[in-house]
């Protein structure tokens, strides 16, 4: 493995990138996202227990949402796969080199005879800054956020996540937090200041992030209003100490 995909393992028989969750979830696998996913998100994507947790999914969910999201998601991952390539040819021998992004983010779980089952979505990416009332100010700062380097250490990002809802309530994707968190967002992205916004009375999703060491910073209401419902939103955050 280069140096400068570290600590990604990848497939021996289609050289595709994953993490791996730790015990008890090891059949659990982040990879990035694959053409022929479209099925299995529109599925969960038109699951009431889950799209009710998100704010952008449209409902119903189409294919062509799926179409244009599996584009998008697979060209954001591939690209991201690229750049950590070409620094492997670049710096060799090091420093490892800060990305925004992670080429895996798609939960899979692996079956005994080695395929796997799409189940769920983690993402961590720069902060839109849900929690800042002002319109003009919370611009301001999401484009000052967007701006900043790789290697910023000033960078607020947000983690966004689903899971099949038959497989709630496991402790996959407090696991997956938990790895993502240790394996990449912060060695590889440098991230020292992460946000959770989640819609009030998601409790389960309040839990994930609290049992990673966010803390529930409480409720406030920015206006938004997801599919003709108004909606409060709850602010987690999560700091490295100094």
């Amino acid at each position: 493995m280069s140096r400068q995909l570290h600590p990604l393992e990848f497939n021996p028989k289609t050289g595709e990138p994953f993490l791996r969750l730790p015990a008890p979830h090891q059949n659990i696998i982040l990879t990035p996202p694959r053409e022929g996913d479209q099925a299995v998100l529109m599925h969960n994507m038109n699951d009431p227990a889950i799209h009710k947790w998100l704010e952008r999914s449209p409902v119903p969910y189409l294919p062509e949402h799926a179409d244009s999201w599996i584009q998008l998601v697979k060209g954001q991952s591939d690209a991201t796969l690229e750049y950590l390539r070409k620094s492997e040819e670049d710096f060799p021998n090091g420093p490892l080199q800060f990305v925004d992004a992670s080429p895996v983010r798609y939960l899979r779980e692996v079956e005994e005879n080695g395929t796997d089952v799409f189940i769920g979505d983690l993402v961590l990416k720069k902060s839109e800054f849900e929690d800042v009332i002002d319109e003009v100010e919370r611009k301001r700062l999401q484009e000052e956020n967007a701006n900043k380097q790789a290697d910023d250490p000033t960078i607020k990002y947000a983690v966004g996540d689903w899971l099949a809802a038959s497989h709630h309530g496991r402790g996959i994707m407090t696991a997956a937090v938990g790895l993502f968190m240790s394996a990449w967002a912060i060695p590889r992205m440098g991230a020292r200041h992460v946000v959770a916004y989640t819609f009030a009375g998601n409790i389960g999703s309040n839990r994930v992030f609290e049992k990673n060491g966010f803390v529930n910073k409480g409720l406030f209401d920015n206006g938004k209003i997801v599919r003709g419902e108004k909606k409060m939103m709850t602010h987690l955050e999560w700091k490295q100490d100094a």
